[in-house]
């Protein structure tokens, strides 16, 4: 089994990615996806947040106001790291559940956004970087995903520096261009994780 850590910015376009290599046979655990399903409704993990954070983080419906949560935490880096320290061990636990769960001969793609913040790049084989530049991830944030700019540079400045994930990069796949530009790339990157795999 391979293990990768896959990081970039937030609008990078790192989901972009995770998918093209689920279509080459990778078997995915996605850290995000993971995060949401620790606080639904009735799990340990939301009654530890609204512990935290109060009702005020509840949508009427008894979910997690996660864009409501997120501006609590994204300009506090001490609340972030409140809410760090909740989902985290939560979110490990369920990623090693599911790469147990994937055959031994599997190349095992973690799409893990704070793997550099978290400092996690040993915990892989190896890391694969999706980068675009600071410009191009803000552009994409406002028009892709709605967010105001001054939401959208909070939650960057919140993250680690384009050179700090670079720094752990053993793979690069630049998008900074048009999705078309991606998917060669892609195809490249899964050769040689594949090729890895195959090799032990």
């Amino acid at each position: 089994m391979l293990k990768v850590g896959l990081t970039g910015g937030i609008g990078a376009g790192k989901s972009e990615v995770s998918r093209l290599l689920v279509g080459h046979g990778a078997v995915l655990v996605d850290a995000d996806r993971i995060a949401r399903e620790v606080v639904e409704p009735g799990t340990p993990g939301l009654a530890a947040v609204v512990e935290a954070f109060g009702t005020d983080v509840l949508s009427p419906d008894g979910t997690l106001d996660r864009p409501k949560l997120g501006s609590i935490v994204f300009s506090d880096a001490e609340r972030l790291a409140a809410l760090n320290a909740i989902v985290h061990p939560l979110v490990g636990a369920r990623s090693a559940e599911l790469e147990r769960a994937a055959g031994p001969g599997s190349v095992v793609v973690h799409d893990v956004p704070l793997l550099t913040e978290n400092g996690l790049a040993p915990l892989y084989d190896l890391v694969v970087v999706v980068d675009a530049a600071p410009g191009t991830q803000l552009e994409r944030l406002v028009r892709l995903r709605g967010m105001t700019e001054a939401d959208a540079r909070a939650r960057m400045a919140a993250q680690a520096t384009r050179e700090e994930r670079l720094a752990i990069a053993d793979l690069l796949i630049d998008n900074d261009g048009p999705v078309e530009a991606l998917e060669p790339q892609v195809r490249t990157v899964w050769a040689e994780l594949a090729r890895r795999a195959a090799a032990g």
